[in-house]
């Protein structure tokens, strides 16, 4: 969408290193349609920073927190980047939100009306949104006050990968 292409692209722009984009292709080529609904080709693409070569990739992976994240999206913050490439590490909150209106109301209803109503494309949407979107759901629920609750020290959480390159939280002290 467009709007997720101008918040990716403000979240580039802020980002510390300096990073000269040689090309930027934004076009409808990526879309397919199947009885008048949209559908991207590809999902995800990645680039060899090496080489150059750009590749179609998927990402299992999307990090430590990602219903506390995206709880903080849903809430209406901005989407900013929590990677630190200097340090090489995420950084994580702090976040503060007020109570989700009505998410008792939310968590109650079929997968189908969440799918309807918190999506911007539901016939697009991966295998595993509703489930995440209940997850998150639960999140703002389980902690209508993350200032109190998940964050009372004001400190973000940081998280860095371990031998095994696996997401490891560490202590403030340590960073």
């Amino acid at each position: 969408s467009h709007l997720f292409l101008h918040l990716f692209l403000g979240a580039f722009d802020r980002l510390q290193d300096n990073i000269h984009l040689v090309t930027f292709c934004v076009t409808e080529m990526n879309d397919r349609q199947e009885k008048g609904s949209h559908y991207p080709y590809i999902y995800g693409v990645a680039a060899n920073v090496k080489t150059g070569e750009i590749f179609h990739a998927t990402f299992p992976d999307k990090g430590p927190e990602k219903d506390l994240r995206s709880a903080s999206i849903l809430t209406g913050a901005q989407m900013v980047n929590i990677y630190d490439s200097r340090k090489e590490q995420l950084c994580i909150g702090p976040y503060f939100w007020m109570p989700f209106p009505h998410v008792d109301f939310w968590l109650e209803q079929d997968d189908q009306y969440i799918l309807q109503n918190l999506s911007t494309s539901p016939q697009a949407e991966p295998p595993h949104f509703i489930s995440h979107i209940r997850a998150t759901l639960l999140c703002l629920k389980e902690h209508p006050f993350p200032d109190k609750t998940l964050f009372p020290s004001r400190k973000p959480w940081v998280y860095v990968k371990n031998e095994d390159g696996l997401w490891e939280r560490v202590a403030s002290e340590q960073i």
